[in-house]
């Protein structure tokens, strides 16, 4: 048994999980270049302090164009990721958005809407409006997804004033035809990239591994062109297929092999940002994806599985955390991107220390149903999301 694996059977939370010995020991044989880790957790709460506001579901909300219109209905999604959002579908109803909604303390926004048949977001009338969000409200981010552009279009999204730019980047043919269901090329995706990484917005490519019904198809390849346009940071999620129709079903990601890819995406990526986003599956296999991306080397992580900090800590990597809600955890993207987000240094005996007592708050809770406790560290949670 290697260190690694050692240290890894004394976090509690992974002492059952089943890891690929060979892949921990080829982690561990890059222990020396890895960065230190920033994680955005509703948890931790005992860490919050002055430099740290709370969070709420109005800090970073998420707006549609479209509400809940989409024409391409992708296998994975059939637009309702779109429903919860805010609709504003007319450039007069996001202005009055932007001013409810910064009225309500929040501090950006990511601006989406469907796609037409060709993967595109019709954002052109809201232009004009958002360079207006932006000269009356300078302090105030927007983060967008821009689907596919050309130069032209890439353009005015800089000249509206967009901060952060995000667009899922997907190496197989195969999968854009079958479950984006797209006449479009790998080529079409590549030269969308190119086309933002020309301008002045921060470009946050994001990769879903497994998107072709589970199996990791064009992974590598979508990763190629990313290191071929050098964006402002990497965002990797593992899909959640929850809305996948009977007939077509998803399987759940291989853990393993996507560990494999976050190793290959660390070392591909040495000197770009690597985040890992709040999607991927629940319970066993998340402990497992999030272990490997600790150990891995990515550079942030939206809502750790419980004993990825102490993992953390244990590994030797400096280990910051910021109290951040579902809500803004696009906006925690961006934020990573500047080092606005202050977090707070803490070391292993604190973070053991908490994640003793959360974790007996969830024994007790699991004992005593929804009864409160007095006392301890039970405290509600910053977001009911």
């Amino acid at each position: 048994m290697n260190a690694w694996s050692e240290i890894l059977g004394r976090v509690e939370p992974l002492e059952d999980v089943a890891f690929d010995n060979e892949l921990v020991e080829r982690l561990a044989g890059r222990a020396a270049s890895l960065p230190g880790i920033h994680f955005y957790t509703p948890t931790f709460k005992s860490y919050t302090s002055s430099e740290i506001k709370g969070c709420g579901k109005s800090a970073w909300p998420a707006v549609s164009i479209t509400g809940g219109d989409c024409k391409l209905s992708c296998d994975h999604c059939k637009a309702k990721i779109l429903e919860p959002m805010i609709p504003a579908r007319t450039p007069e109803d996001l202005w009055r958005t932007v001013n409810g909604i910064i009225a309500d303390g929040a501090g950006g926004m990511l601006l989406t809407g469907g796609s037409n048949h060709r993967n595109e977001v019709e954002y052109d009338p809201y232009y004009p409006t958002i360079r207006r969000i932006k000269d009356e409200f300078p302090g105030f981010r927007i983060a967008m997804h821009t689907a596919l552009v050309d130069d032209a279009i890439a353009s005015r999204m800089a000249d509206a004033g967009i901060d952060a730019a995000m667009m899922d980047v997907i190496g197989a043919q195969d999968t854009i035809t079958q479950v984006y269901h797209l006449r479009r090329t790998v080529d079409d995706f590549e030269r969308a990239l190119e086309a933002l990484t020309a301008t002045s917005m921060k470009v946050v490519p994001h990769i879903v591994a497994g998107l072709h019904y589970g199996e990791l198809l064009g992974e590598w390849n979508a990763l190629e062109m990313v290191a071929r346009h050098k964006p402002a940071a990497l965002v990797l999620v593992v899909v959640m297929p929850i809305y996948a129709h009977e007939l077509r079903p998803f399987v759940t990601p291989n853990p393993h092999e996507v560990g494999q890819f976050f190793a290959d995406a660390r070392s591909t990526l040495s000197d770009v940002p690597l985040l890992l986003g709040c999607a991927r599956p629940a319970g066993a296999v998340k402990r497992l994806i999030d272990a490997y991306a600790v150990m891995a080397g990515v550079d942030g992580m939206a809502h750790p599985s419980d004993g990825m900090v102490e993992l953390a800590a244990r590994l030797e990597r400096p280990v910051r955390v910021t109290p951040a809600c579902c809500s803004i955890a696009v906006g925690d993207e961006v934020m990573a991107l500047d080092g606005s987000a202050p977090g707070l240094e803490i070391d292993l005996a604190q973070i053991m220390e908490q994640e003793r007592a959360r974790r007996e708050a969830a024994r007790r809770q699991a004992v005593f149903g929804r009864v409160k406790v007095v006392g301890g560290e039970d405290q509600p949670g910053c977001c009911t999301a």
